[in-house]
């Protein structure tokens, strides 16, 4: 029997536990009440919205991700290690064949490229195997009502609405990721709303369950943000010893001619494409990892998602898939990151040594970086929770001793 102070303790945080969720959903509903005008006001029938909103309830999960995107705490080994594999670049080619047909139509259309429309799709969905599964309407009411940037989500949210009450897309396929972004090529609502296009011809804008859709859309998104059909995204670059790059930065675009001029070269050996063709210096590890001279269609990757980790993962993954090599430049670490085979690997490794982490699908989550720290402390690895080459190659020789 437990000690009755416990017993008491216990009820008391299950108590709070419970109050707090039903302030939680009395402060929920009285905001979704007090939204109905202003949605009406932009276009929501209210119909729609009191058949729509009425059965919501907040998921208050969804809070905690608004300061912690991948791309901003992810070191950029690791982030492109697993967006631009192995198994990616062969999904991405297998990709190019069988939608050759739409693709040549899109580039004929939109002026972009079947590679760099590929791209996108693997990075965003990973070619519409990995949607999201969080109901749009949930996480975006939740978002309106809670936390900040509240009239930036509202206005998602009315604008789904919209989405659902212009017969384009189902509710129930609308699952996406925690901030709302939806379908094949993961746009949010008010992007839909701005640049999708009806390429197959039903009448509807559908990036959920119309391929040709999602691909036309995004070449028109990167079109409409100044994509430029002759120009490259950038290229790796050496540079010279002592080169002064306090300036550098995709914004503080120079002439390719005074870069050649200053010294820096194509590491491939390749000439320096000639002309007055502005381009910034990115660094995006620092001086000592790869250096990349970047041309506004870089900036037009870039504006897909704002992180240039994210714009430099399209553009290497067009790269690969145009037969491009990985890049020359190591990154300056000497723990690189895991490829997604190879964090399965790690997963299947933790799983032998008794962890409990459910299924080795490549995704490091809370209960796997757990399991690393206790692994990490018995090998002897600082117990950061972070799955690297290390602590793989670490696990593999221990489970062959």
């Amino acid at each position: 029997m437990q000690p009755r102070h416990l017993v008491l303790s216990s009820a008391l945080v299950v108590s709070s536990f419970f109050g707090a969720a039903h302030a939680d959903e009395a402060a929920f509903a009285s905001c979704l009440a007090g939204l109905r005008a202003e949605a009406q006001a932009k276009g929501v029938s209210r119909a729609t919205y009191d058949a729509h909103a009425a059965a919501l309830v907040p998921d208050m999960t969804v809070i905690g991700f608004l300061d912690a995107q991948p791309e901003f705490v992810t070191p950029i080994w690791d982030y492109l290690a697993a967006l631009v594999d192995a198994e990616r670049v062969a999904d991405g080619r297998a990709m190019l064949a069988e939608w050759a047909s739409v693709l040549a139509q899109v580039e004929a259309e939109y002026g972009v490229d079947a590679a760099t429309v590929v791209a996108v799709w693997g990075v965003e969905s990973n070619f519409g195997r990995n949607f999201g599964s969080r109901p749009l309407l949930t996480s975006l009411s939740t978002l309106s009502c809670f936390g900040r940037r509240q009239s930036f989500f509202r206005g998602e949210f009315f604008t789904t609405l919209k989405i659902i009450q212009d017969g384009h897309v189902a509710p129930e396929r609308l699952t996406g990721s925690w901030a709302g972004a939806f379908g094949h090529t993961q746009f949010m609502p008010s992007t839909f709303m701005r640049l999708a296009v009806d390429f197959d011809g039903d009448g509807r804008r559908d990036l959920v369950d119309s391929v040709p859709d999602a691909l036309a859309s995004t070449a028109n998104f990167l079109k409409r943000a100044g994509w430029r059909s002759n120009l490259p995204w950038g290229f790796e670059v050496s540079l010279p010893r002592g080169l002064d790059v306090s300036g550098a930065g995709r914004r503080n675009k120079q002439p390719l001619s005074e870069w050649a001029a200053r010294g820096v070269t194509r590491i491939d050996g390749t000439p320096m494409p000639a002309g007055a063709t502005p381009a910034g210096l990115l660094l995006p590890a620092g001086e000592d990892g790869p250096a990349f001279l970047v041309t506004r269609n870089f900036d037009a990757l870039y504006s897909y998602n704002a992180a240039e980790s994210y714009g430099l993962a399209i553009a290497h993954l067009s790269d690969r898939l145009r037969g491009g090599a990985p890049f020359v430049t190591p990154w300056p670490t000497d723990d690189p990151g895991l490829s997604r085979a190879e964090r399965r690997e790690l997963q299947q490794l933790l799983i032998a040594r008794g962890h409990e982490i459910g299924e080795a699908d490549g995704m490091i989550g809370a209960r796997t970086r757990e399991a690393l720290k206790l692994e990490q402390a018995a090998l002897g690895l600082a117990a950061d929770g972070r799955a690297g080459q290390r602590v793989l190659q670490a696990l593999r020789a221990s489970a062959r001793r």
